[in-house]
């Protein structure tokens, strides 16, 4: 094994990591309803969210894959995919079948069902970890606009939600209008002296 020195004396070098493991088998198209919702999917989406997706869709496309498990096994003939179940897309898939968007690409991979509850639950919560670059993030919001109102919308709150732009103060009440002595009142007070209008009570 090799060594490296290490102040006055020599440790072993650590061992290479073992590559991960690729569970990608292959990719396609689905047809959309033909797809098999997650009956563990977590996430739920909002009017917003989804109107801001399918403006997002308007203004570039598709650019992503859906994501379903083939579950292979011993029990599936050679060639057979089994069972597929949805594993990233859910939001996808809804907006396509009300728009009448009859397919989507698809990445395939081959999970066992404790691998595919980690991946259901860690996909968006790693994407929500990435910080943000203000400096980048302020010169590409410069750069983009949308046409669509929930895009730019979303792109509006990224940006405050980043400190990019500061949110906006709530608008101070308008001040109270004097009162002068002479406005003639109703009732006043035998004890304090107090004079008001309306309700003796």
């Amino acid at each position: 094994m090799p060594k490296r020195a290490q102040g006055d004396r020599e440790v072993p070098a650590p061992a290479p990591a073992q590559p991960w493991a690729n569970k990608i088998v292959g990719y396609g198209e689905a047809v959309l309803d033909q797809v098999l919702a997650n009956e563990r999917n977590w996430k739920i989406h909002s009017q917003f969210a989804q109107d801001a997706l399918v403006g997002a869709l308007d203004d570039v496309g598709i650019v992503q894959n859906l994501i379903i498990n083939v579950r292979r096994g011993e029990a599936w003939p050679a060639g057979d995919r089994g069972v597929e179940t949805l594993v990233d897309g859910h939001r996808r898939v809804i907006i396509s079948l009300r728009r009448g968007q009859r397919t989507w690409p698809v990445t395939y991979v081959d999970l066992d069902p404790d691998t595919e509850r980690k991946v259901l639950l860690m996909l968006d919560p790693l994407t929500a970890l990435s910080g943000a670059d203000r400096e980048h993030l302020a010169a590409l919001l410069q750069e983009v606009q949308s046409g669509n109102s929930a895009v730019q919308q979303m792109l509006s709150d990224l940006a405050i939600r980043e400190g990019v732009v500061p949110a906006e103060e709530p608008a101070a009440p308008e001040e109270f209008p004097a009162y002068g002595e002479d406005i003639e009142t109703d009732y006043a007070c035998p004890k304090c002296g107090y004079t008001w209008s309306g309700n003796p009570k």
